[in-house]
């Protein structure tokens, strides 16, 4: 039996997807600082890339092929992070100011020594090689499961897992945790 033409196309024709739903992304906003904070290493930096990530996502209509809106997010984050980054890898540093950053106001009744260990964390982090840290980033501080973060990433579920554990092995070697 001979399937007409118009019968083929509607078979062949993948679903359109959905629209992402802009009136959301704030539901997204602490993961995804979490990731950029593990990318950038500063706080300062990471607010800055969430902003970009959210501006490049509102200048125009995005059609999701899935449910996994924070995926996409990931991916829009994690490709503004390397654009910004060769973008600023090829202007001239002139001074580096890193020590004479204000630091962000203490949070009521958080103490200063946990303070001063989520920043030894985030700085060993982000002094991961890219792949271990963008695995680290992308399950341990954006939350995602492995299955969002292969996919956010692009590569296998298995290999997020093997990145993560070799990420999680340097932190905690940089950190005098292991030996």
């Amino acid at each position: 039996m001979l399937i007409g033409v118009s019968a083929l196309a509607v078979i062949d024709t993948p679903s359109p997807g959905r629209e992402l739903d802009p009136t959301r992304l704030g539901d997204h906003l602490d993961r995804l600082y979490r990731a950029a904070v593990g990318l950038c290493g500063s706080h300062a930096d990471a607010e800055d890339l969430v902003q970009e990530t959210f501006v490049a996502v509102l200048r125009r209509p995005r059609l999701l092929r899935s449910d996994d809106d924070i995926g996409y997010l990931l991916r829009v984050l994690r490709n503004t992070f390397y654009s910004r980054y060769r973008a600023e890898s090829r202007r001239p540093r002139i001074a580096d100011l890193g020590e004479h950053e204000e630091l962000p106001e203490p949070r009521p009744g958080v103490a200063p020594e946990a303070m001063v260990a989520s920043r030894e964390v985030l700085a060993a982090v982000a002094a991961l090689p890219e792949p271990y840290r963008e695995a680290v980033a992308a399950v341990d501080l954006a939350g995602l499961s492995y299955r969002e973060a292969a996919r956010a990433l692009d590569t296998r579920e298995g290999t997020i897992m093997s990145r993560l554990h070799r990420g999680r092995s340097q932190v905690a070697k940089s950190l005098g945790y292991t030996s």
